[in-house]
């Protein structure tokens, strides 16, 4: 199971923290990932980070405003945005890889558990 929160209404260039809560599994135990989906659009992968954390992944479109992070011991998984912009505004999804690897842990099939989603909305 897992718990996405922490999403709301922020202006552009103001930031949020997210949280993705684990229960039922050992999150240690998976690669972990952060998807969005925009209205209207398809779901997006945004990052990656491995089982320990020692190494993450993020898209094009987010790399240096977004930071992926995780502590396993309090069974979450956050995603901070900075900087954000209106075209981030989306529902962000958690979601737990099924396989191994940051190369492979980005495609919607790779996953076989994902959150509720959280809205994020950005706007003046």
């Amino acid at each position: 199971q897992l718990q996405a929160s922490g999403g709301g209404l922020v202006q552009p260039g103001e930031s949020l923290r997210l949280s993705c809560a684990a229960s039922r599994f050992v999150l240690g135990n998976y690669y972990m990932s952060w998807f969005r989906q925009a209205p209207g659009k398809g779901r997006e992968f945004v990052s990656t980070i491995s089982r320990y954390g020692e190494t993450t992944a993020y898209a094009d479109s987010v790399k240096g405003r977004i930071t992926i992070s995780r502590d396993n011991a309090k069974k979450t998984v956050y995603l901070q945005l900075n900087s954000l912009k209106p075209e981030d505004t989306a529902t962000y999804y958690c979601a737990r890889c099924r396989r191994s690897g940051l190369g492979v842990c980005r495609q919607a099939p790779d996953f076989d558990s994902w959150g509720q989603g959280t809205q994020v909305t950005v706007s003046s």
